[in-house]
């Protein structure tokens, strides 16, 4: 390949397709097989346009949806980390902040930076961009694990309290989801998908 930015740009492209290969806690819907995490990030970006009209504050509606593609990237190399693994979140920032740097150094220094920044503004949960991705990143398993008779709640040492914890993000930037995750996990509780404690 003649062009070394292109060459660069396609080598990360390539290494990507690795996402399809990382699975999450999560099933799809009507099946028993696992989510991956690509299927997760496309999810989470077709959720980001639809529900942008419930966020608290204005956004930029484009690098919420940078932000939501390459989010879980680092996972390529880290490895996804189940969020109620209290053991495995233990080092998790630091194991993604070095797939973080061998992975998107694949690209350009420009590029290399602006996907970093990305993720670490993610990480961050500070800005109103990275706060709405955020609390799209919590909604989205919760819907799945609704809509899967609690699948993912089901395993040893989930409680409501730690799904309640869990979701508290949504409160603020987008309050009307908040009433829903709310009435979700109480109708779960309800229909015996999730334990009240």
């Amino acid at each position: 390949m003649k062009n070394p930015r292109l060459k660069q740009q396609i080598e990360f492209i390539v290494e990507i397709d690795r996402l399809k290969r990382i699975f999450r806690q999560n099933v799809v819907i009507g099946t028993e097989e696992q989510e991956n995490d690509a299927e997760h990030s496309w999810h989470l970006a077709v959720m980001a346009v639809l529900l942008t009209e419930y966020s608290a504050e204005a956004l930029n509606t484009l690098r919420v949806l940078k932000m939501l593609l390459v989010h879980d990237l680092v996972e390529i190399y880290a490895g996804d980390t189940f969020c109620y693994d209290e053991k495995g979140n233990l080092d998790k920032l630091e194991r993604e902040q070095k797939a973080a740097d061998k992975l998107f150094n694949l690209l350009p220094s420009d590029q290399a930076q602006e996907i970093m920044d990305l993720w670490q503004e993610f990480e961050a949960v500070e800005t109103p961009e990275a706060r709405y991705a955020a609390s799209l990143d919590r909604l989205q398993p919760l819907l799945l694990n609704y809509n899967t008779f609690g699948h993912t709640w089901q395993k040893p040492g989930i409680t409501s309290q730690n799904v309640w914890k869990r979701n508290q993000l949504l409160k603020e930037p987008v309050p009307e989801l908040w009433e829903l995750v709310q009435e979700i996990i109480e109708d779960s509780i309800e229909k015996g998908y999730l334990k009240r404690f």
